[in-house]
């Protein structure tokens, strides 16, 4: 990619990711720190090759006892009890740099003496945190219970393993406050890279398009119904377990494209009338993707839209992900005023070499950092290791 890497000083690194079954944001991230660190050893208690348009295997992936059971990106979830300990038995002695990029478990990996572990955290696992109570919403009594169980002693392990973590990095300002209220931790905020070469401005039409997961979270019903109710044409790109859900909500204007590939995001990116997003994203790189393509964003005044949107130059904003406000703003908005120039601008401030540098300058401060205690490696050598959630 022609950026310089901030592998300096370190004769061996451990590169771990949460899971490696598709190809999103944060996939996309850790491609990038594995081309910043070539020669680093990559792990993931799972990971699936073809899911993740085997773009990790020619480097190859240790991973841990759940690959037996072949997860996929349909799949993985029903394992969610067990990933805290899968993550516990990867063996990563022999490296000195542990960089894990987590949104979930991979931060709960163990180091030992003489090891330092650096996250790059994306969020703390939502779901044991900021959305329990929509995880366990709609499920049945037995199910609710067990769950409720299981994402107690969750984030009960995961406030612990957080202390042993030498320095977090946040994607952004929310998940900074994120650590910091979940965790008790301090933390710096590295944007996360984004491929702005793969995008080119094309000549923009009339669809909108949001690109996503599709999960509840993300709150594309918001965009489908406003959509639907105006007649204005959108295509939602991506797949997920709530395609069936948004597919009863779309009126005839509202198309699925599904999983598509890189090249063809670019397209409908570029040929877009401007991106919608809902959620509150911890960073977007969606939003930023577009903006590469030359197209404005219409989003949702919080999280990470606030710092890649340059409101009135590259998108607007709206102020609650609900149906009343969404239509108002696709009323009011003209995505063919902005300047495509403008959005590219926009999106340049996040590019991988600015990445690269960002990271370079957050390890070169690990030296004067303390080195968090390691309970659970000391615990290992005594034998007395224990599931981390039972």
């Amino acid at each position: 990619m022609g950026h310089s890497s901030p592998l300096r000083n370190y004769r061996s690194v451990a590169l771990v990711h949460d899971f490696i079954v598709d190809l999103r944001g944060g996939e996309r991230v850790f491609l990038e720190l594995c081309e910043l660190f070539p020669e680093a050893t990559i792990y993931s208690p799972i990971y699936n090759a073809e899911g993740s348009n085997f773009r990790f295997e020619e480097r190859g992936v240790v991973t841990s006892g759940l690959q037996k059971l072949r997860p996929t990106a349909k799949s993985f979830r029903r394992l969610l009890p067990f990933y805290p300990r899968a993550v516990e038995s990867l063996d990563l002695s022999g490296h000195d740099l542990i960089l894990s990029s987590s949104s979930a478990w991979s931060h709960g990996v163990v180091a030992g003496p003489g090891q330092r572990h650096v996250c790059y955290c994306h969020n703390p696992f939502r779901y044991a945190w900021d959305q329990r109570d929509e995880a366990l919403q709609g499920r049945r009594f037995p199910v609710t219970k067990v769950l409720a169980r299981v994402l107690g002693r969750w984030r009960a392990w995961d406030k612990a393993v957080s202390s042993e973590v030498d320095m977090y990095i946040a994607n952004g300002e929310i998940t900074r406050e994120r650590i910091a209220r979940s965790f008790g931790r301090s933390s710096s905020v590295l944007h996360p890279p984004v491929d702005v070469g793969r995008f080119s401005e094309g000549t923009p039409g009339e669809r909108f398009v949001v690109l996503s997961e599709l999960m509840p979270h993300k709150r594309i019903d918001v965009t489908v119904s406003a959509c639907s109710r105006l007649g204005i044409p959108l295509t939602v790109i991506g797949d997920g377990p709530d395609l069936a859900r948004l597919q009863s909500l779309a009126g005839p204007t509202i198309e699925f494209a599904g999983r598509v590939t890189d090249k063809e995001v670019a397209l409908l990116l570029s040929g877009a009338a401007a991106l919608i997003q809902c959620a509150t994203e911890e960073f977007g790189i969606a939003s930023v993707e577009a903006q590469a393509a030359g197209r404005p964003v219409l989003a949702l005044a919080a999280g990470g839209a606030l710092e890649t949107v340059v409101e009135g130059q590259s998108g607007e904003f709206f102020d609650e992900a609900d149906e009343e406000t969404l239509v108002a703003a696709l009323q009011k908005f003209e995505p063919h005023s902005y300047d495509p120039a403008a959005c590219r601008h926009s999106a340049e401030r996040f590019s991988s070499q600015s990445f690269a540098d960002g990271l370079a300058a957050e390890l070169a401060r690990l030296d004067d950092a303390p080195t968090a205690p390691r309970l659970r490696y000391a615990e290992r050598r005594r034998g007395l290791w224990r599931s981390p959630i039972a």
